[in-house]
């Protein structure tokens, strides 16, 4: 019976890295939530979809789509469009070509909710990430994220796992 290798452990300099980095993770996700609850009555996740729209050709997306800018499942986002639907500023309807697919398309209330709170979250954004770091540092913030995600997406699944 064949040994299993050691573990890869961390340094004690990779080690302090990575808990920077989870703390960077959790703690930033909770304070861009504060400040757009504070300001704009909006969670992030909320805030991100509107954003995503904002951005997409006619304002619209496949769910499909969106889910994949917001990094989420369907199920969630589709509780979250309804409650930015009952709200008036995202509207959901079939798509012409394929009955099948659902477009979600940001209302005019719904562009003015993001014009008026991006300023603030911009603001945030700047001030927890961007102030801090040289320029220097901003470049290589953008092609570490970029590596990681590049990593992260060519991970093998689990076998089996549907996630």
């Amino acid at each position: 019976m064949e040994t299993p290798a050691e573990p890869r452990w961390l340094n004690a300099e990779e080690r302090d890295a990575w808990l920077n980095l989870v703390g960077v993770l959790m703690r930033l996700s909770s304070a861009l939530d504060a400040q757009l609850r504070c300001d704009a009555g909006l969670s992030h996740f909320e805030y991100m979809v509107l954003a995503g729209l904002s951005e997409a050709p006619e304002r619209t997306l496949r769910m499909s789509e969106l889910a994949g800018f917001t990094e989420s499942g369907l199920p969630r986002l589709s509780q979250v469009v309804g409650r930015l639907e009952k709200r008036g500023w995202v509207h959901r309807s079939p798509s012409p070509s394929d009955g099948r697919i659902t477009l979600a398309t940001l209302t005019e209330d719904g562009w003015e909710k993001i014009v008026e709170s991006a300023p603030g979250h911009v603001e945030a954004v700047r001030a927890y990430v961007f102030d801090p770091l040289t320029k220097a540092q901003s470049r290589q913030l953008g092609e570490i994220g970029h590596r990681i995600l590049r990593a992260i997406d060519h991970q093998e699944r689990c076998p089996g796992s549907t996630a």
